[in-house]
């Protein structure tokens, strides 16, 4: 009965603090992008050693690479020059491909908030500017990389912000550099920031509806990286962008899933996952996410925290982390933690 009376009690603080919002939070609400980008039909018209092109939407990413594979170098190059926008979001195309046609595609913009990403040197792995902008960057060698690990980021990231200039290791962009730095060369990261995340605190971020979307999209980009030959990857989940993992962690061939940050998973226990990966969790001290309800109510909150015991996540230590972004801050030891699951070195931590 005592836990039945707290249950409650979150229930109506949850709906009072989104309550207090709804004046602004559904004004604000933000559309998901989805499907594939602007010129998937001209994409489709099209063909390539007198074959259809695959479709964009619903080819399955290992056959975009049998498709490939069949081309010559010209043709590939080809199709870059006609369709940047579509090879450079095709997941299952080769890398190297899709980082020049993603190349062309920011420079076709004319806009100068994505100018820097088409800076010599960045490998963007997709790029997307339909609404607020999505973008995927990819740290290190991914054609090389013996592991590999993906950022989910959360609320407030989209493909002009999420390498903003902010305090260092925060940020999509600044917490996949952080960590490759940690993990070493033979680690890529990528900063995923591909899906439309929730803008600030309101309906957007206390529903699953943009979370839903995301990890449609995550599963797709993980059977992408598959079908090119790279490692089975870490998911490290910030914030809103745990709520994305944990729909998506029956779905993908994830190693392990970390969430740091987590207002919940949309799941009561690890075993609710439905994965085989392993699950990690993090908290830190003075992160104000502890304040948010772990309550799902007609279609709001996430549900248990995976920080607490009982939902049976492996410890991630964070008693040094400083804030909801400061976790991969150089030194912390949530950090080192996070480098070492990265590289598959820390396997047998106990569950809480």
């Amino acid at each position: 009965m005592r836990r039945f009376g707290r249950t409650l009690a979150a229930a109506a603080l949850a709906l009072a603090v989104v309550g207090g919002t709804a004046g602004w939070a559904v004004g604000d609400s933000a559309q998901a992008v989805t499907g594939p980008p602007p010129g998937a039909a001209a994409w489709r018209a099209d063909t390539a050693a007198g074959r259809p092109l695959p479709d964009p939407a619903g080819t399955p990413p290992h056959e975009v690479a049998r498709f490939f594979a069949g081309l010559d170098d010209a043709e590939r190059r080809e199709l870059v020059r006609r369709h940047p926008l579509t090879v450079g979001n095709l997941d299952g195309a080769p890398v190297t491909l899709r980082y020049e046609a993603n190349r062309l595609a920011i420079l076709a913009t004319g806009e100068a908030r994505y100018a820097s990403l088409a800076s010599p040197g960045r490998r963007i792995l997709a790029f997307d500017p339909r609404g607020r902008g999505q973008v995927v960057e990819v740290f290190g060698d991914l054609g090389r990389a013996a592991h590999v690990s993906v950022v989910v980021p959360g609320s407030d990231s989209d493909a002009t912000t999420y390498d903003a200039k902010r305090a260092p290791a925060t940020g999509p962009a600044g917490m996949a550099r952080s960590l490759r730095a940690a993990a070493g060369e033979d680690t890529a990261v990528i900063a995923w920031t591909g899906y439309t995340t929730p803008v600030g605190v309101g309906l957007d971020a206390a529903s699953g509806r943009l979370a839903e979307a995301g990890a449609d999209r995550l599963v797709r980009f993980t059977e992408g990286l598959d079908a090119v030959g790279a490692p089975d990857p870490v998911l490290f989940c910030h914030s809103y962008g745990s709520v994305v993992g944990g729909l998506a962690a029956r779905r993908t061939d994830a190693t392990d899933l970390v969430v740091f940050g987590s207002p919940g998973m949309h799941a009561d226990t690890v075993a609710g996952l439905h994965t085989r990966a392993r699950v990690w969790a993090a908290r830190g001290p003075s992160d104000w996410i502890a304040d948010v309800p772990n309550v799902r109510l007609a279609g709001l909150g996430h549900g248990a925290d995976p920080a607490s015991p009982a939902f049976g996540a492996r410890a991630v230590p964070a008693g040094d982390v400083h804030g909801h972004t400061g976790y991969l801050v150089p030194g912390t030891r949530s950090l080192a933690a996070f480098a070492a699951i990265a590289k598959g070195e820390v396997r047998c931590l106990p569950v809480r």
